[in-house]
């Protein structure tokens, strides 16, 4: 795929589960069907148009995007300063990784009081001003929603710890230890932390004698959702944003609310470790779909509200449909790994070894792609469009060549494929300027997550050996600070003072201020935008409208026809790879609309053959309007 270059060395393949494949037709049938000489499916539309389903999201990560308050932090009052940026490039939406009051082990994602914001970020009362911003923009706020577990700082896991009698000791999960056949006590199971596998998911507390259970950290103990209180305080905290004008929630982690109460022992698949992956046992339990059920009618149904839920760990289509059901299903889409783990390389399913780095090619991407339109488009679904998030490297950098060379015209590729798909789309901050993963020659001090703090433990040698894979898959790449300007910092905040993470050293050219210039018209910002609009204008088509593959044997290039319901037919050619490619243009009466090379429609438009060439990385969009 990569023409065998430096770039195979970073690339990888996942391990997909089952693939329900499903019929596909070659050129000449799809030509005939477009052409109107003969009928051909290409799935229904989705006719439930929701306000959420037409929106932009902007995902925002408030310690990286924009300190006004210069602590080397942004802060609430830096997205506030920044909407008019985001209201230009077409959002509708922003959805905030959490604000709330937090020891920071896991940057935000241990809350320790969710009515109080973190004091570095801001106060309510700024919140409540942003909240009036977008508002008078016509933009909305979502926010992340952390609730499988809390902050070991917590009050309620405080007192939960204080004593096995005090009134919150069950708001948490404790066991008694487990004695071997010596008498030694140990963890009550084999469990394995999702961010460190080398340890047990089991605390001992020295004050009671017994482990509490947290999946992801000591310093984030899981809530035990068993407790009606729990669930109760839980919807209190939706009400309490809900009513100061939230627009929705987007669910950490949520199918792990319900846990199999028998906590057996996990089955051996890492042999000589003594902590094991358990996933199937605390993921999609027994009752996740009446805790679920029962949010909705304590909280969200009340409100106009958006949700989209994190659900690692599925790897069942009917599960999904289940939850994201428009007529009966929980929330209004999930976020699934299965593309984004498209080069996890080791196990059975995918997710299961973050920092495995393995090849893929463009049938990969197709059949995912693909398998998941089909599945929410024919079975009553919804999907999240997404390629990077906080937890993730960045798109270009992951999916395409971030060389100087190719990266504006792969974060293009990335954004026609990403505009142009059934589903609501999500962007995340500097994508739409194709900020890309931190430079390899990076020491891996310059990494802050916990996540590999817990993977190589003051091992300074297993860190310098993982430095490809870190630069492939560390969370952090993806939270280093938004590149604003040129200035020191990357305008993120003041020159004299430290930002919390260091700047990618290509801010003086990968910048904000030098994209959205009127005269930079081929920069990936005004690119995004001019997609943005295409999308909103066209929606009936690439929001809403049927999904067809062309071409599915085509070995470089991923091509797809939208259809809308009036008849208007858009047609979509990515050469996904960093070579030349070909595509068999069937003459169907194209319209060429958009393409992310300049020269690129008067090429296709002038060409007069049956074949499309492709440069590395291009990629075009066709309309066919309505006879």
């Amino acid at each position: 795929m990569w023409g065998r270059s430096r770039w195979a060395e970073t690339r990888g393949s996942c391990c997909l589960c089952r693939v329900d494949r499903f019929l596909m037709v070659k050129h000449s049938r799809v030509g005939i069907g477009l052409l109107g000489a003969s009928k051909m499916s290409v799935g229904k539309s989705h006719t439930d148009r929701q306000w959420w389903k037409e929106a932009v999201v902007y995902q925002i990560y408030p310690a990286s995007f924009n300190d006004t308050n210069n602590d080397g932090r942004g802060d609430v009052n830096g997205v506030t300063e920044k909407l008019d940026y985001l209201k230009d490039l077409g959002v509708d939406v922003v959805w905030l990784s959490p604000i709330y009051d937090s020891p920071q082990v896991d940057n935000g994602y241990d809350i320790a009081d969710y009515k109080k914001i973190y004091p570095p970020y801001g106060t309510l009362e700024d919140v409540d001003r942003l909240i009036q911003e977008l508002g008078r923009r016509g933009m909305k706020l979502v926010m992340d929603l952390v609730v499988n577990h809390t902050s070991d700082q917590h009050p309620c896991f405080l007192e939960s710890r204080s004593s096995k009698s005090n009134p919150k000791r069950d708001w948490y999960i404790w066991r008694k230890p487990k004695y071997d056949v010596e008498g030694k006590p140990g963890p009550p199971n084999n469990w394995n932390q999702i961010l460190g596998e080398a340890h047990s998911a089991w605390i001992f507390d020295e004050t009671t004698q017994e482990y509490y259970f947290a999946a992801f950290t000591p310093q984030q103990p899981d809530l035990n959702w068993e407790n009606p209180d729990v669930r109760a305080s839980v919807y209190d905290i939706l009400r309490f944003w809900l009513d100061r004008g939230v627009a929705g929630f987007r669910m950490d982690v949520i199918n792990l609310i319900s846990k199999d109460q028998s906590f057996p022992d996990a089955e051996v698949v890492i042999p000589g470790q003594p902590y094991q992956p358990a996933t199937q046992h605390f993921a999609n339990g027994p009752r996740l779909h009446e805790f679920l059920g029962e949010m909705r009618r304590e909280a969200l149904d009340k409100y106009d509200q958006m949700t989209v839920g994190e659900m690692p760990f599925i790897y069942d289509d009917k599960e999904f449909l289940k939850i994201v059901h428009q007529k009966d299903g929980f929330l209004n889409m999930v976020f699934h790994f299965e593309l984004v783990d498209i080069d996890s390389e080791r196990g059975d399913v995918p997710g299961d070894a973050r920092m495995s780095v393995g090849n893929w090619d463009v049938s990969d991407l197709r059949r995912i792609i693909s398998r998941w339109q089909r599945i929410m488009i024919d079975g009553g679904g919804w999907n999240s469009l997404y390629c990077e998030n906080h937890d993730q490297s960045r798109s270009v950098s992951h999916y395409c060549d971030d060389s100087d060379e190719y990266r504006e015209y792969g974060s293009k590729l990335l954004a026609m494929m990403e505009t142009t798909l059934s589903g609501t789309l999500f962007v995340y901050q500097g994508e739409e300027l194709g900020m890309r993963n931190v430079p390899l020659e990076w020491e891996p001090e310059e990494y802050k997550d916990i996540e590999v703090n817990e993977m190589y433990p003051n091992d300074q040698e297993k860190l310098q050996k993982a430095r490809r894979a870190l630069r492939a898959k560390a969370r952090d790449n993806g939270r280093t600070p938004m590149q604003w300007d040129s200035s020191p910092n990357g305008g993120f905040c003041p020159e004299e003072v430290t930002p919390w993470m260091r700047v990618n050293d290509d801010y003086p050219v990968v910048n904000a201020a030098a994209q959205t210039k009127p005269e930079a018209t081929s920069s990936v910002y005004h690119f995004w935008q001019r997609l943005v609009t295409l999308r909103k204008e066209n929606a009936g088509a690439l929001v809403h409208g049927g999904f067809e593959l062309i071409d599915e044997t085509n070995p470089d290039v991923f091509s797809y026809v939208r259809v809308a319901d009036s008849g208007e037919k858009w047609v979509v050619v990515l050469n996904f790879t960093g070579h030349s490619a070909t595509w068999e243009n069937p003459k169907w009466g194209l319209q060429w609309v958009a393409g992310n090379y300049a020269d690129g429609l008067d090429k296709v438009q002038s060409g007069g053959t049956d074949l499309v060439h492709l440069r590395p990385w291009e990629g075009l969009i066709a309309r066919q309007p309505c006879n």
